[in-house]
């Protein structure tokens, strides 16, 4: 299993300097996003030239893109805003090949009109989940001609909020182009910590089949997002169901500072080889 990292986790003023401290850091695998091309996450269009500029200076540093962000607020209750997203999204899955990957991470989405990562109640409503359905549908349209694999992240504060939600979604859609990002920080919060091997496990059990990319972050018992190693998720447990489940897959870090990038891939090296002895 591959170690990786966002590449915006390095906030610099050009793309060149963004992609230089990702090799800097002696990781070869990223997660991009469009931002660090000096424009939105999803812009309105991606010129050729620019994919294959991206391509070109990412490949001229020896890094690999597993994929790149295209996540919006796939469950915005004002379809205008929906529609807006869709087709910004579609011309990223246009570029994804000519970027160097062909897997886009997707949101779910909330209802809440400001924050699509953000828990608001109507999320748990039939009309949430039939539009998040109708965005999902839609990228689908979009990824199959391409070639390109969508993968989602199930997330407490989103429409998909649970593992079994997920399931549920793969189940209706029915599409080979549509996969999972597992991250089980996402499944959680402060107090559930405390029945996290039940909800780690039950996220293997369902989604175990689809899984395509991982994510390493941690998780304070206040709720907060901390590095990974720094907070009470039980990495032993969760680094052996995914080497026994996807062992290929790589393992993105994300939700910390760079200035604890060094001390995060050292605890997920050390704890993937206490995995591989146990």
């Amino acid at each position: 299993m591959e170690l990786g990292i966002f590449a915006r986790t390095f906030s610099r003023p050009t793309l060149t300097e963004a992609l230089d401290a990702v090799r800097d850091s002696g990781l070869r695998v990223m997660q991009f996003n469009m931002s660090l091309a000096g424009g939105p996450s999803l812009p309105d269009e991606i010129p050729a030239r620019l994919a294959s500029q991206i391509r070109s200076e990412a490949s001229s540093r020896g890094l690999v893109m597993a994929a790149v962000s295209g996540t919006y607020n796939m469950a915005h209750p004002d379809p205008r805003s929906r529609a807006s997203g869709q087709r910004r999204l579609a011309a990223l899955i246009a570029a994804a090949a000519d970027l160097g990957t062909r897997i886009v991470t997707l949101c779910t989405g909330s209802r809440d009109t400001t924050d699509m990562w953000r828990h608001h109640p109507d999320n748990a409503t039939a009309g949430a989940w039939r539009d998040m359905l109708n965005s999902v549908e839609a990228a689908l349209t979009s990824a199959e001609p391409h070639d390109v694999t969508l993968a989602f992240e199930p997330e407490h504060n989103n429409v998909v909020n649970s593992a079994i939600a997920g399931r549920r979604l793969l189940d209706e859609m029915r599409s080979p182009h549509l996969k999972v990002v597992i991250d089980p920080v996402n499944l959680l919060d402060g107090p559930g910590l405390e029945h996290q091997a039940d909800t780690v496990r039950e996220a293997f059990d369902a989604l175990r089949d689809a899984l395509v990319l991982a994510h390493a972050k941690d998780l304070r018992t206040d709720g907060t997002i901390a590095p990974a190693g720094r907070g009470r998720l039980d990495y032993v447990r969760y680094l052996h169901l995914l080497t026994e489940a996807a062992p290929a897959i790589p393992l993105i870090l994300h939700g910390l500072p760079e200035d604890e990038v060094t001390d995060s891939v050292t605890f997920l090296r050390q704890t993937l080889a206490q995995t591989q002895t146990r």
